[in-house]
């Protein structure tokens, strides 16, 4: 099947997009269309699940959503962040994001590889004895908290912001030859806004092993499931598509 229009059902990439290339070389026109959204809680829905933020002493980000929403909710509630509160993060880019809120280079920053391992790594002996808040999303992966609970250390799950559906009642998903999911959120919100989805020829394509697991619980095929060690992002993946 010739592919001549894609939908990624993400935000359009800010700066270089990896997927210019594609478009230039093959034809291809690429749409972008979020099928999910960040929405932050207010103060008034974080303060009910009663946890203070401010009896721990250090702060376990895995997304940078999660970055933006401690510290504005530390903004609403006038929780005046310590300069002694360690940070430790999933990835260097995460860690990196933390120089929009706070001064760099005097803080206490750990970052991982992107796995949990790596975080529960830099924890080790060390830092074993601190009281870490887990800075979540309500469809959070139970993999940190287990690993946390596994090693004894105490913690605290708090949940920061949820993945709300966006509205796609306007979008014409026939007008497509393939879909590229990213989350299983992602393709939750598709059968939420088109609930008598048939696949019928349109090819699809997901990131992640638990968004291809999502997937496949739908009886729908994915002609793609990145990544691979041949094609570890999208844009790789759907490059050697088109050269085959």
């Amino acid at each position: 099947m010739a592919i001549k229009r894609i939908l990624i059902a993400q935000p359009e990439p800010t700066g270089i997009s990896p997927y210019a290339d594609l478009v230039e070389n093959y034809n291809v026109k690429i749409d972008f269309q979020p099928f999910v959204h960040i929405q932050g809680l207010s103060a008034k829905e974080f303060r009910a699940q009663r946890i203070d933020i401010l009896k721990h002493t250090a702060v376990v980000f895995t997304a940078r959503a999660a970055v933006d929403h401690y510290f504005r909710l530390c903004e609403e509630m006038r929780a005046a962040v310590p300069e002694t509160m360690k940070y430790f993060c999933m990835t260097d880019t995460i860690a990196n994001y933390l120089q929009k809120y706070i001064v760099y280079r005097k803080r206490k920053i750990f970052y991982g590889n992107g796995t949990t391992t790596s975080v529960t790594d830099l924890i080790g002996p060390k830092h074993k004895g601190e009281n870490f808040l887990l800075a979540l999303a309500d469809n959070y992966k139970p993999e940190v908290p287990k690993a946390f609970e596994k090693m004894k250390l105490k913690h605290t799950k708090a949940i920061l912001y949820r993945t709300v559906n966006t509205d796609l009642s306007g979008l014409k998903l026939k007008n497509y030859h393939m879909l590229v999911f990213y989350s299983p959120a992602e393709i939750k919100s598709l059968f939420d806004n088109f609930p008598d989805f048939k696949q019928n020829g349109i090819l699809l394509a997901t990131f992640g092993a638990t968004t291809a697991k999502v997937l496949k619980e739908q009886n729908l095929t994915a002609t793609l499931e990145v990544p691979t060690p041949e094609a570890p992002s999208m844009s790789k993946a759907l490059e050697l598509y088109f050269k085959r």
